[in-house]
């Protein structure tokens, strides 16, 4: 009650709402927990390291009857792995906070008293755009593109009301963080300074660590995971690989490693937490424990891809080779359904590669690719006669692409088809 009476207090102080008498859009509140950010604090070893602070409580409003009413926008967030990818490798970053983000968005008078909410001391309107509307994400970072528009992906990267510059030298994003400020003063965004971060050597950016040695999982994270005990209920497993997925493109074969667990998920299935399933559990600790440091894309390198395939499971990694050191960037997988499952074991490796091609599609269009991948299966593919129609999809999305096909040995095939480029 008295975290309600502040917050009202305060918005009604700053003019962020009024009270309303009436109104056709009445939602009720929910008082929920807050994480705070993040502060860098210097380790014994004189690095600079990210590291969470206190949890706080935030009033929310309740706009589920009116979202189901709103005519959704669906102006797009940015995909985190390609923002990660753009700010991997650099020298130094800005973490940048804007204050109190959708609060600085005003909302049209005529739209204002659908916001209406009560609560134990009052009925109020927002004159700004609050917390919960559907639209609210949308409508935040299309404006933050717009004001950062000449910006974005060349120093800067925007998500929602999380803003990092970043520079290959000390001196270069310290200009850059110049001209990111100059621009909030024109545009009146107000940033909160205590969630800021200036001029730091690794930025924890999205749930990840970034810096000059490529990308990296929250050790935070890890380490609240590594604390969990055996699920037992399907809630919590669900919980389980939710956490362990959202690391998914660091784990080899997650899928494949995941498959007891995720077996538990199926309908009707009794649920028995045997061993199968505590290796599974443990080993996807032990996979995030070890989890290797993501390089970004190199465009000037060709990219490799490793295919595997088992009874019930296909993966892939995709890297570069920097001279003879190879360098992971992603790796995939997925299980496979009950009809892929009765494929052969040459459909099945085939099946990896064309699963592989269509999920690194955004790397791999336009470069060079080399694929490491058993040679009859290949040739299978290419001299069958009376090929089924998902083979011939296959064959022709072979030919999208520029590759170089090449046995797990490292021995070049020649094959007769003709690649794009």
């Amino acid at each position: 009650m008295e975290v309600v009476k502040k917050e009202i207090l305060k918005l009604l102080d700053a003019g962020m709402i009024f009270p309303i008498s009436d109104s056709a859009w009445v939602s009720p509140t929910q008082v929920v927990p807050k994480k705070m950010g993040i502060t860098v604090i210097e380790n014994s070893v004189g690095n600079l390291v990210p590291t969470r602070v206190q949890n706080g409580w935030r009033v929310c409003i309740d706009y589920r009857k009116l979202n189901a009413s709103t005519r959704k926008d669906h102006f797009p967030l940015p995909f985190i792995d390609q923002m990660l990818e753009r700010l991997a490798g650099r020298s130094h970053y800005c973490c940048l906070d804007g204050y109190s983000g959708f609060h600085q968005i005003p909302v049209a008078p005529a739209d204002q008293e659908k916001t209406t909410f009560t609560c134990p001391f009052g009925t109020f309107a927002y004159r700004r755009m609050p917390f919960g509307l559907c639209n609210a994400p949308a409508t935040f970072q299309r404006c933050m593109v717009s004001i950062f528009s000449d910006y974005v992906e060349q120093f800067i990267e925007v998500f929602m009301d999380d803003f990092t510059v970043y520079g290959n030298s000390f001196n270069d994003c310290l200009n850059k963080l110049a001209k990111v400020l100059e621009r909030c003063i024109e545009k009146n965004l107000v940033l909160n300074y205590e969630k800021c971060h200036f001029m730091v050597d690794q930025g924890l950016i999205l749930g990840h660590i970034v810096s000059s040695r490529g990308i990296e999982v929250d050790q935070a994270k890890i380490d609240v995971i590594k604390s969990l005990p055996y699920p037992t209920s399907v809630r919590e497993i669900r919980s389980f690989l939710g956490h362990a997925g959202f690391y998914r493109r660091f784990i080899k074969d997650f899928s494949k490693i995941a498959q007891p667990l995720c077996k538990l998920l199926q309908k009707d299935e009794t649920f028995d937490f045997d061993e199968a399933c505590k290796l599974a559990f443990n080993k996807l600790k032990d996979s995030l424990t070890s989890a290797p440091i993501i390089q970004p894309p190199n465009w000037e390198l060709p990219f490799e891809i490793m295919c595997d395939a088992s009874n019930h499971a296909v993966g892939a990694v995709l890297g570069q080779r920097v001279g003879r050191d190879p360098h992971v960037i992603y790796y995939v997988s997925r299980m496979l359904d009950s009809a892929q499952s009765n494929y052969t074991t040459t459909e099945k490796e085939l099946l990896a590669i064309v699963f592989a091609l269509e999920k690194f599609r955004p790397y791999l269009l336009g470069t060079k690719v080399i694929v490491y991948s058993d040679h009859a299966a290949l040739k299978y593919l290419l001299s069958k006669k009376d090929a089924k129609p998902r083979l011939i999809r296959w064959i022709l999305l072979l030919q999208e692409f520029d590759l170089t096909i090449k046995d797990k040995k490292g021995r070049k095939i020649s094959l007769p088809i003709t690649s794009a480029g």
